[in-house]
């Protein structure tokens, strides 16, 4: 079905940017195009976008330093992002994960992909309202809200964080191997290395912005992750 979210497409290729706007133009996206990270950030500023597809390599700002400052700022902390990056630049994509892009697509890319992609990451980020809330203690996840209260003070999550959070809630207790969330979260049929590594930067995040609550998703060697619920939880 036909999408009218919001797209900034930042990218200083013209013929990439070009091809990109004209793809996800046709499934009825509507994009804005910039070049550079500066060109972003105003863009930004103007109008916040439903989804930011961002290219790592862009002149003077790279997509990097964009992506840092974008999740620096309450204000478009929770916007979703797709980088854009060369099938080499692993190093590139590990940090941008650390700095909370939600997705990554490796170029040369199939628009098709990315079209895929951008649908996925968008229909995440945006509420359900019929869905339950999750209580575990002191951490209170509603989706229908889109929020996350720990302690009652609101915790601030990119669309893919929250997601395994929630699904870690889901799990109950249970055990979930990498390929779990990668189903689930990103959507992909197999992990690869950087698919796993994905995972886990994720989980990194998310333990570092829950605090000292944090410490009860799990670790469990060889397997994948599992949170740990309070004694006399529900089961």
């Amino acid at each position: 079905m036909p999408s009218d979210a919001d797209v900034l497409v930042v990218e200083d290729e013209p013929d990439i940017r070009h091809l990109i706007a004209h793809h996800l133009g046709r499934e009825g996206f509507r994009c804005r195009e910039v070049a550079t990270g500066a060109e972003a950030l105003r863009a930004v500023r103007t109008s916040i976008p439903d989804l930011i597809v961002l290219d790592l390599m862009l002149p003077e700002m790279g997509g990097l330093e964009v992506c840092r400052r974008l999740r620096g700022d309450a204000g478009t902390a929770a916007i979703p992002i797709i980088m854009l990056t060369a099938k080499s630049d692993e190093i590139d994509r590990v940090v941008g994960l650390e700095l909370g892009a939600d997705d990554y697509v490796a170029k040369p890319f199939s628009p098709k992909e990315l079209v895929a992609r951008v649908r996925a990451v968008l229909r995440r980020a945006r509420p359900d309202p019929t869905r339950g809330v999750y209580r575990e203690g002191p951490i209170v996840l509603d989706p229908g809200r889109h929020t996350v209260m720990v302690r009652g003070a609101p915790v601030a999550l990119t669309p893919k964080e929250f997601d395994l959070l929630q699904v870690l809630l889901e799990a109950s207790g249970r055990v979930l191997s990498r390929e779990h969330p990668l189903t689930r979260v990103w959507g992909y049929a197999h992990a690869d290395e950087i698919e796993s590594r994905t995972v886990d930067v994720h989980v990194r995040r998310l333990r570092a912005k829950l605090g000292d609550d944090g410490r009860r998703i799990a670790t469990v060697k060889s397997v994948g992750y599992r949170f740990e619920r309070e004694e006399g939880g529900a089961p």
